[in-house]
Order: C-alpha cells, then structure tokens, then sequence
C-alpha cells in the first residue's frame, strides 16, 4: 500500500531512491508489505538526502516504527573519477543526514552499500583479496585500507557516516545488480541487445564477482524490514547477493544461452584489453554467512536467478527497466 501513516502503529517504508533500479524492484516486490507496512516512494524530485532541510520536510512524519531503505547513491563508476565532490556529496553525505534524521526519529535506516567498498585484488595475488584467502567470499569485516576507486571511497565513507550519525542503522552491500530486461542500463540487458547487433562480443574472463538479481535482492530486504530479527541486525553490516560466483564473460555467455544464442559467440578477454578511468575489481565475491546468520533467507543460485530474470522479462513482455 502506498501512502502516508494508516495508524500510529502502522510502520511505513520509506524508499528513497525510487526512481532507481532497486527502489523501482521494491516498489514492484512491495505486495509483500501488504498488510504489515505502507510503503513510500521518494524519488530526487521528493528528496535530496544530502540538504537536511529536504531531508527533514520529506521525512516529517518519521516515526520510531518506519524504515528508511536507502538506494540513493551516485553510480557512475568511471564517472565519480573526474567529480569527487558530486560523488561524495551523494554517497558520503547524504547517507550521514539520512541517518541523523532517523536517530532523532527513533526510525531504522537500512542503507545500501556495494563491493567496491573492497581492494578487490587480482585473484592471484596475496592477502585479503585472493580466491585464495577468501574461497567463500569477502565477509562484511574484511574491509582493509581505501577502496581503489572514488566511488568505492564515496560509498565506504557513507557507510562509516551513516553508523557513527545513528548506531542502529544497518548497511547491506551487495554487487552485480541487474534486472535483466533487453531495455536495461545493466550488464544483461547489454549483453541482449549486443546480442543482437553483434556476431560476436568480447567480455572479461578475469574479473570475479557475485552476480544479482534485482527483484531478489528486494525480496530479501522486504523480508529484512518486515519479518527480520531488527535487534540482531542494527548496527551490523550484511551482504546480500544471489549464491556462487561468476566472471562477467560467464554470465554473459549464460545470458546467451538463455536467450537461445549460440554461447560460443562470447569470446574471452581481460581487463587489460578494456581499460576505464576507474579499475575493475579482479575479486569482488560477497559471502552470505553475515545474511544467513542473521536468520534471513538465502538469496537463490545465480544462475537459476538469471533464468528468472529472463523469463520475467519474457512474461513482461520485455518491459522490465
């Protein structure tokens, strides 16, 4: 249900960033509030995170039982190299206004964070970056030094913030967020429609990571706001991200394979041969103990949520963003 406080009992969900590519999922996936919690979109028209005054108008009424599900963020990978103070202020900041807002409200601010917050060194290197070192995936603690880009910088920053404004909030990273519609501004979807200009596409072979599908990873943070154990996960730091690992020519060559494409027109290549102003992470697995021990759900295999992604966007009529 959309909309404002039912009763003072009535929890509502605030979700900023809705505009977004996981606000949107949440708002697709929000049948599962249905009669626990409203929830509410707050798009950048209806709230810039880092302006407390905003802040403070768009979230007024907050109260001690709602949430804040934070999905704002800069995203541009390559681009946050060349506008630091663009990045930091969305990705630094505005986590730290959100979360004094909710301190004061007594509210529960749930901020999504990403794998860049890691070194992600090549995978046979040495320390807490190898396969190695870290066979199940990097652990929410593992955190060592700065992350290698800007964004990753803006995003760590924001997580550190956030906690230090309000103690109870929590932070869920995840990684390789896609939807899979042939229209998407993500991995998949490009992979679709080159699929379908191309004969052949090159990807990277040498970049390892965890694979996830939006709507999965709403479902598991409607279960986290609605029905997870909220005393054993404030103040703690979660990964959520489908099961297992990939590299980027892996789930391209899956993508084919599930769009009825011969998958040996996916040809391997490294990092080396695609070179971006920010770097790739060789390694940027994200263990799910910290999501299981919490008493939450697994999120599925990530290539039985691929197939899924690409049937929902089939049944969709390709319309998923």
């Amino acid at each position: 249900m959309v909309g404002m406080r039912v009763t003072p009992e009535t929890p509502t969900v605030h979700i900023v960033g809705a505009g977004g590519q996981l606000g949107t999922a949440l708002q697709e996936r929000a049948d599962r509030a249905a009669g626990q919690a409203v929830w509410r979109p707050l798009t950048s028209a209806d709230i810039d995170i880092a302006d407390e005054a905003s802040v403070a108008t768009a979230l007024g009424d907050l109260g001690p039982d709602d949430v804040v599900i934070n999905c704002a963020a800069y995203t541009d990978v390559d681009g946050a190299e060349s506008d630091r103070a663009g990045a930091e202020r969305v990705n630094a900041a505005g986590p730290a206004v959100l979360a004094a807002r909710t301190a004061a409200a007594g509210a529960w601010l749930v901020h999504i964070s990403t794998d860049y917050v890691f070194p992600g060194t090549p995978l046979d290197g040495e320390g807490a970056g190898s396969a190695e070192d870290r066979p199940d995936g990097y652990e929410p603690d593992d955190v060592r030094g700065e992350p290698a880009t800007v964004y990753g910088a803006t995003k760590l920053a924001g997580e550190r913030a956030a906690l230090a404004a309000d103690g109870r909030t929590t932070v869920v990273r995840t990684a390789w967020v896609y939807t899979g519609g042939p229209e998407s501004r993500d991995f998949v979807g490009t992979m679709r429609r080159l699929e379908a200009t191309r004969d052949t596409v090159s990807v990277v072979d040498d970049q390892l990571g965890s694979p996830t599908y939006c709507r999965d990873l709403a479902d598991g943070l409607w279960e986290l706001v609605l029905a997870g154990p909220r005393d054993a996960v404030t103040g703690k730091v979660l990964h959520a991200t489908n099961a297992g690992r990939a590299t980027w020519f892996e789930v391209a060559a899956a993508v084919f394979a599930e769009i009825g494409a011969d998958p040996a027109r996916v040809h391997p290549t490294t990092t080396a041969e695609f070179p971006r102003p920010a770097p790739r992470p060789a390694f940027s697995v994200l263990s799910g103990r910290s999501w299981a021990a919490a008493g939450l759900s697994p999120l599925r295999e990530w290539r039985a949520a691929l197939h899924a992604a690409i049937a929902d966007s089939a049944s969709a009529g390709g319309s998923l963003p």
